[in-house]
């Protein structure tokens, strides 16, 4: 196995995350992790062709890997065109969690279109993304997309909505699903542990 200061080579990650056939895998992620550590040039350029890949695992790989680089920049244009383009329903919620990972505003749109989406998972992605791109103060149409979804008939997506707008909005959200403390911070979601 090649190596570049001590970390295994790209090409060797992302074979091995290939491999793991588990989306949630234990080896894919770790292999996605050590991607992410080495946030270089080679690793972005990488992921930019798996983008581009033929089958939506490899799209998928390289969305999750440029979810968490710091080429911002480089990586937006990438994802927003998946936005676009893609028609999996998993490589869209990737593209989801990569815009809310990386936290740019320049991302709403995207994120906007994909909120009328058929599949619940791909609205779950933009239930939670928007809260961590709509801005302070928040964007208004990114607000009202929130307000939308927390009637949505997926319970999932509904209750992360309800988060998303009460983080967004400093107010409780009617509706249940969620239990606000008397300060009107979020205590828990449905009983259920908040992703990162």
């Amino acid at each position: 196995m090649a190596t570049i200061g001590g970390s295994p080579a790209v090409e060797t990650l992302i074979e091995t995350a290939l491999r793991d056939r588990d989306q949630d895998g234990t080896i894919r992620w770790k292999a996605i992790a050590m991607l992410h550590e080495r946030g270089d040039l080679e690793t972005f350029t990488a992921a930019r062709r798996l983008c581009a890949g033929n089958t939506a695992t490899e799209r998928m790989l390289g969305v999750d890997i440029l979810g968490r680089l710091p080429f911002v920049d480089r990586s937006l244009p990438v994802l927003r065109f998946l936005a676009a383009a893609e028609d999996d329903c998993m490589v869209l919620y990737s593209v989801l969690i990569a815009f809310g990972h990386l936290q740019d505003g320049r991302a709403l749109p995207s994120v906007v279109t994909l909120s009328e989406h058929e599949d619940s998972r791909v609205r779950y992605g933009v239930a939670h993304a928007l809260p961590k791109i709509i801005g302070a103060p928040p964007d208004p149409a990114g607000l009202a997309v929130l307000e939308r979804l927390t009637g949505d008939p997926c319970e999932d997506v509904a209750e992360w909505a309800r988060l998303g707008l009460a983080l967004s909005t400093g107010r409780e959200i009617e509706g249940g699903g969620w239990e606000g403390s008397a300060g009107g911070e979020v205590d828990d979601v449905g009983r259920h542990v908040l992703d990162p």
